[in-house]
């Protein structure tokens, strides 16, 4: 039995999106044609507007709806710092932590040689300028404790360092409410390397 077409089209857009496999395009189609008229186009229309209604920020690159974006424009924000993350999605996950309160530089991703990403294909030169201003004390890399991320954040300390700024780099080692037991090596070693005084 061949599906009609307009269902077809809606599982092959799903299948898309990153983490949604065949069988749950097929389940998200399945619950959209269950439900009422009202909610497939409340749900077409918040797409729309996301598309609409968002930009990039002019300074910083992170997605919002007023450039510069709240954070670039909030006067109380610690001027002297910039946090450099990979996605917006980290600026997300940093700000619900409410345990920064400085800047932030969205790379648009890693160094990732495999996928053919280098560093002239993220933010890196659009940083640079924000940095000769005389005004940062501090650059944050807060790029993810893998091999890409690391890399990256190699690349941007080389690229840094001739500017005598202080370079730090966010922490890594073992999450709250871990046990040892089923920790990996790697973040074991990085747990104890990373130890602070008590």
């Amino acid at each position: 039995m061949r599906l009609p077409k307009s269902i077809e089209a809606v599982i092959s857009e799903l299948e898309k999106l990153p983490g949604i496999g065949p069988k749950t395009a097929e389940r998200l189609t399945y619950h959209l044609l269950r439900a009422p008229k009202e909610y497939s186009e409340k749900l077409a229309d918040t797409i729309r507007q996301l598309k609409e209604k968002t930009t990039v920020c002019k300074i910083c690159y992170n997605i919002a709806e007023t450039n510069p974006c709240d954070v670039c424009a909030d006067e109380a924000r610690d001027k002297s710092q910039i946090m450099v993350v990979e996605e917006p999605l980290d600026v997300l996950a940093l700000e619900k932590s409410r345990s920064y309160t400085g800047l932030y530089h969205v790379l648009g991703g890693c160094i990732a040689p495999l996928q053919g990403i280098g560093p002239e294909n993220l933010r890196i030169k659009e940083l640079l300028p924000r940095l000769k201003n005389g005004r940062i004390k501090e650059v944050i890399l807060a790029t993810n404790p893998n091999v890409e991320g690391e890399s990256t954040a190699m690349y941007l300390q080389k690229l840094i360092s001739p500017l005598s700024i202080k370079i730090t780099r966010i922490a890594r080692g073992l999450p709250v409410g871990a046990d040892l037991e089923y920790a990996d090596e790697v973040t074991l070693s990085r747990a104890v390397e990373g130890r602070r005084e008590y």
